[in-house]
C-alpha cells in the first residue's frame, strides 16, 4: 500500500535553506532582500503554471529537477490547494531564504525558498512541506471533514486505566478500509511474543527466497539474514511492505489473526484471512480482477487454501511493470484490511499498555519513528504513528502523550470506492482536529 511517510514530505529539492542561528546568538532582524520578495511573489504563477520554469529556477535547480519532472509534482500541488488566492506569510531565514505561506481556497500551502543572490535572482531552492488547514476551531474542522465526499470516521480518546474514554467522535464504529495501518496488529504480535521471551527483537530471520512486494528487502539475496527489530522499524516508519511480509511469514497469519481479538478489534469476515501486501495487489490488479472474483465467492478455509497455491504461484511480472499503483480506487470495500476508528484506538491503547517501561523501550522506538502528521511537539511530546492509503483511501492512526502527561489517541479514515481522496487534505484537517481536540496549549 502507498503510505504517508511523512506528510510533510519533500516533493520538490534543491539545494537546502541556510540554517537558523543557534537561539542563544542574538541576531539583527532579517530583511529580506527585494529579489527574494519579488520571487516570493511569482511563486503563484509558478504553482499555477503561467510562469517560466526556466526563467525562474536556475540552471542548478532545473539540473536537479529537471521540467519533466516538476511540471506533474507541480500539478499536483496546484490541485491540492485549489484556487490560489495571495501570498499570506513570509518568515526570513536569511535575506534570500525562508518559510513562505501561500493562502489557498484549500488551506495554506507551506515553502521553503532559497534565491540566488547574484544576478538574475533566479530561485536555486523550493520544498514545498505541506498544506495546513484554513479552519481556525474544532467546530470548522469537524464541519470541513463532514462535507468531503465518501464516508469517513474519526474518534479522538482519553486513555486511562479503563476503557478508551471518546471525547469526540463521528462514525466511530463503521468499519473502513485502512491501508497500511493493519501492520499496526502485526507489530502487537511481536511485542506479545517478545514481552513473553517467546522471541528477542534481536533475533535473526532468514529469508527463504519467497517473492516479496516492493521495498528495502525485495532483491536480497535467499539466505539473508535480518533482524525483528530492523523488520519492525522499517514496517512501521516507512511502511515498507516487504518487511511486512517478512514479519507476518515469521509470525504467523493465524497468530496475528488471533492478535485482532487481543488488541480490541471487532470481527470482520472481511479481515479472514489476514492478507499480506503482495497477496492484496496480486488479487486486485492481477487476470483484470478474476482471481479477486474467485477469491471472494470462497470460505475461508478455500480461501486460505487459493492464497497458498493459486495466488503465491501466480506471476506477479505484470505487477512490476505497473506504473505504480492505478489512480482509481479498487476493490477498496472487499480486498483490503478493514477497522473502525474505535478498533484502532483500542489497539493502540493496547500498544501502550503492554509497552511501559524498560521492557517497552524496543516498541516505542518503532512506533515513535516517524510522528507522520504536524504534530505540535510542544502540546504532544511524544508521538507513535502508523497510517496508510491506496486510492480511495487514507488513515492516520496516532498514540499521543501530552504535556499534561496524559495518554490520548486519534484515528481517522476516509473512504470513497469511486474517486481518489486527498491525502494531504485529510492529514491537515486531522492534524488540526488532535490540536483542537487535546489538552491546551
Amino acid at each position: 500500500m502507498r503510505h504517508l511517510i511523512a506528510l510533510s514530505a519533500l516533493l520538490l529539492a534543491a539545494p537546502g535553506v541556510a540554517r537558523t542561528p543557534p537561539a542563544h546568538i542574538q541576531t539583527a532582524p532579517v530583511q529580506a532582500d527585494p529579489a527574494f520578495t519579488a520571487r516570493a511573489q511569482e511563486l503563484l504563477s509558478v504553482i499555477s503554471g503561467t510562469s517560466s520554469y526556466e526563467s525562474y529556477f536556475s540552471p542548478g535547480f532545473q539540473a536537479a529537477v529537471p521540467k519533466a519532472k516538476f511540471a506533474p509534482v507541480n500539478v499536483q500541488i496546484a490541485a491540492m490547494g485549489g484556487k490560489l488566492l495571495a501570498v499570506e506569510e513570509v518568515k526570513l531565514i536569511t535575506p534570500f531564504s525562508g518559510t513562505v505561506r501561500v493562502r489557498a481556497e484549500k488551506g495554506i500551502l507551506v515553502f521553503q525558498l532559497v534565491v540566488d543572490p547574484a544576478e538574475p535572482h533566479q530561485v536555486s531552492g523550493l520544498r514545498f512541506t505541506g498544506l495546513e488547514p484554513q479552519e481556525k476551531t474544532l467546530a470548522e474542522v469537524t464541519g470541513a471533514i463532514g462535507k468531503l465526499h465518501g464516508t469517513t470516521g474519526y474518534a479522538f480518546a482519553r486513555l486511562g486505566s479503563g476503557k478508551p474514554e471518546l471525547t469526540l467522535s463521528h462514525n466511530p464504529d463503521q468499519r473502513l478500509a485502512v491501508g497500511s495501518a493493519f501492520k499496526l496488529v502485526i507489530l502487537a504480535e511481536l511485542i506479545r511474543v517478545t514481552n513473553k521471551g517467546e522471541r528477542k527483537w534481536d533475533d535473526l530471520v532468514t529469508l527463504d527466497g519467497r517473492p516479496l512486494p516492493g521495498g528495502g528487502y525485495t532483491a536480497k539475496p535467499k539466505g539473508a539474514q535480518v533482524s525483528l527489530r530492523e523488520l519492525a522499524t522499517q514496517m512501521i516508519s516507512v511502511s515498507d511492505n516487504s518487511a511486512t511480509d517478512i514479519l507476518l511469514a515469521t509470525l504467523g497469519r493465524e497468530k496475528v489473526e488471533a492478535m485482532m481479538r487481543t488488541v480490541g478489534v471487532a470481527h470482520d469476515p472481511r479481515n479472514v484471512p489476514f492478507l499480506g501486501t503482495l497477496e492484496a495487489f496480486k488479487l486486485k490488479w492481477l487476470q483484470e480482477g478474476a482471481l479477486a472474483d474467485k477469491y471472494e465467492a470462497l470460505d475461508d478455509k478455500a480461501q486460505r487454501k487459493m492464497l497458498a497455491g493459486e495466488i503465491a504461484s501466480a506471476d506477479m511480472a505484470p505487477l512490476l511493470r505497473m506504473a505504480g499503483v492505478p489512480r482509481l480506487p479498487s476493490r477498496i470495500g472487499t480486498i483490503e484490511w478493514f477497522f473502525s476508528s474505535s478498533d484502532l484506538i483500542r489497539v493502540m491503547d493496547w500498544l501502550r499498555r503492554n509497552t511501559e517501561g524498560e521492557r517497552g523501550k524496543d516498541a516505542r522506538a518503532v512506533l515513535s519513528k516517524n510522528s507522520g502528521i504536524a504534530v505540535d511537539k510542544a502540546q504532544y511530546p511524544w508521538v507513535g504513528f502508523k497510517g496508510g492509503s491506496e486510492p480511495g483511501v487514507i488513515n492516520l492512526t496516532l498514540l499521543l502523550q501530552g504535556k499534561d502527561g496524559a495518554w490520548y489517541a486519534a484515528a481517522a479514515s476516509w473512504n470513497d470506492t469511486a474517486a481518489p481522496v486527498e491525502d494531504m487534505r485529510f492529514a491537515s484537517l486531522i492534524a488540526a482536529l488532535v490540536k483542537f481536540a487535546g489538552p491546551a496549549n
